[in-house]
């Protein structure tokens, strides 16, 4: 009995620390940049600050900080907010179609050519060009590219007419660009070039104090996009989530609380058995299936290959046969989940 009331006084003490949370997380007045934490409020600070200028920022930052999250920040504070925001990640065109896809071309200027394709950099014109990922550029279109920021002209591929640009530039990289500088990997023209005023996002491991406020945000956007309602968190699983390292910064977060939330159900609280990958103790022996290999040996890549099939079946299952929600279940992206049940589909179990 005295247990039961302490586990009812200690959930109305959440539920109101919870409903606290929300209505107190601070409005961020460059758009959604929220925390409250000294590295924060400076980032916020150099946001505001250079949102009116026409200079190029330069955002730097590990994986899943909130790079393109700080760009349209600056770009909606900015004069340039009526105007088009083009992202571009520079890691995801292959090399080859890169040029095409930064100027575009003209009808009939190579084979495939059938009609004119305004490029990024004519999309972007007025407005605002968000280079993620610009490390990965290969070398001879970073040359192209600096002629471009110093010029501030273009031309289709095949054309002759130059095409004059009003265009802001904010670049974003997860790399050591000094270092690629210093290897030859990148120019170092068009470092400086982009280097003009840089912005430094903190890994979520060194602004924890900020993970109760993204919490909260995360889970009413997450709640509002599934149309449910709002779901809150013990405080024994936001302490985890506190203490968590979080390698994959603010999306990895946002991944964890979208499979808690499927893993809760009906129920309004998220409990740390909703964050499996959080809560599970590397060293458990849980964690590691039981093998038994035979005396004359096993097929590894089989075994491998019918032990992936399974999980990817079970995931399947336990999501109802919806493969977004399976994806969110394995930490994977949808597109590689399907690759894999592609490619396993013909497999013996």
């Amino acid at each position: 009995m005295i247990l039961r009331v302490q586990k009812a006084l200690e959930e109305r003490k959440w539920r109101w620390q919870s409903r606290t949370v929300r209505e107190e997380a601070p409005v961020s007045d460059v758009g959604n940049l929220i925390g409250e934490s000294p590295a924060m409020l400076r980032v916020k600070e150099l946001a505001a600050g250079v949102a009116p200028m026409r200079t190029t920022v330069f955002i730097q930052g590990e994986t899943g900080t909130g790079k393109e999250v700080v760009a349209r920040a600056i770009h909606h504070n900015s004069p340039r907010k009526d105007y088009p925001l083009v992202t571009v990640n520079c890691a995801a065109i292959p090399a080859t179609l890169m040029e095409d896809e930064f100027f575009g071309h003209e009808k009939g200027a190579f084979t495939d050519a059938q009609q004119l394709r305004v490029g990024r950099f004519e999309q972007a014109n007025r407005g605002t060009l968000f280079l993620d990922e610009i490390g990965t550029m290969p070398l001879d279109l970073q040359g192209k590219l600096l002629r471009v920021l110093q010029e501030r002209e273009c031309q289709r591929i095949g054309g002759t007419q130059t095409i004059r640009l009003d265009v802001r530039i904010i670049a974003a990289t997860n790399a050591n660009l000094d270092e690629k500088v210093k290897s030859g990997a990148f120019r170092e023209d068009l470092y400086y070039r982009l280097h003009v005023f840089p912005i430094l996002l903190p890994p979520l491991r060194e602004r924890r104090e900020d993970i109760p406020w993204l919490v909260s945000h995360l889970l009413q956007k997450l709640c509002a996009r599934e149309g449910l309602p709002f779901k809150q968190i013990t405080q024994e699983a936001m302490k985890g989530l506190v203490q968590y390292d979080w390698p994959g910064n603010v999306r990895q977060l946002e991944n964890a609380l979208e499979m808690a939330m499927i893993l809760a159900g009906e129920r309004e609280y998220l409990l740390p058995e909703n964050f499996p990958a959080i809560y599970r103790s590397p060293d458990s022996s849980e964690s590691l299936p039981t093998v038994t290999i035979p005396p004359e040996g096993a097929n590894f890549h089989l075994l491998v290959s019918q032990f992936e099939k399974a999980l990817l079946l079970e995931g399947l299952k336990r999501a109802d046969g919806k493969r977004s929600r399976a994806a969110t279940l394995l930490n994977m992206k949808r597109t590689t989940l399907l690759e894999k049940l592609k490619k396993l589909q013909a497999l013996p179990l």
